[in-house]
């Protein structure tokens, strides 16, 4: 089943976003709760409730070696939530990527602006791998086409890591990475909002609504 996720700590918006989506969970980092003034033990708590609580939450280690990732991980892995550990896949961040799975922790890796970084996630074992789209073209090279090629690996191999994109600048780069077919997505708030939006869809309804009503008034259509 495709996870499609929003990547904020916003849980007023997720609230309202899965009124109208098949929300599968929420991707948060320390950036995120940063800037949203709201800890871990502050944030979840919403967001599970948002989401009526059945939610993948991911949460990242901020931890700086690989034993401490780990066992900063062990506490988040406790913690009574749908939680996937979230490690940057850096040198330090693959070896604690393979200390977790050791532990049966379920695990994110993020940060991936290559196609080898995140083959070498996949290969110690991470559950997802998050490439920032946008953030690669913003370097110069090739957003989609890193997608592409990491998912040709994985399905080359017979791996079961899951791609979950991230970082995205306009909805376009989100059609272009669903054509890949990728299991999972995170979107921002924004542009998730856009996506459900076309300039030409009001009119088009507003039209329906005019005619109806000039030929039945207030009636419901059951009742015409």
């Amino acid at each position: 089943m495709f996870e499609l996720y929003l990547d904020t700590a916003d849980a007023q918006q997720v609230a309202s976003l899965n009124q109208s989506l098949p929300v599968f969970g929420v991707t948060t980092n320390p950036s995120i709760l940063a800037k949203a003034g709201l800890g871990v033990n502050q944030a979840l708590p919403a967001l599970a409730k948002a989401l009526n609580g059945q939610a993948r939450l991911h949460v990242q280690v901020v931890s700086q070696t690989a034993e401490d990732m780990l066992a900063e991980a062990i506490k988040l892995h406790a913690l009574p939530y749908d939680i996937v550990v979230k490690v940057p896949a850096t040198r330090i961040g693959l070896a604690a990527i393979k200390l977790m799975k050791a532990e049966g922790i379920t695990v994110l890796a993020t940060a991936i602006y290559s196609v080898q970084q995140g083959f070498f996630a996949a290969l110690c074992g991470a559950d997802y791998l998050a490439p920032y789209v946008n953030r690669i073209d913003a370097m110069g090279a090739n957003g989609i086409a890193v997608v592409a090629d990491l998912q040709n690996l994985i399905n080359q191999q017979g791996l079961s890591t899951k791609l979950l994109p991230a970082s995205f600048k306009n909805t376009q780069q989100v059609l272009d990475i669903l054509q890949l077919g990728v299991a999972s997505i995170t979107l921002p708030v924004d542009i998730a909002e856009q996506m459900m939006n076309h300039p030409a869809v009001q009119p088009a309804v507003d039209q329906f609504s005019s005619d109806w009503q000039e030929s039945f008034g207030d009636k419901l259509a059951f009742e015409s």
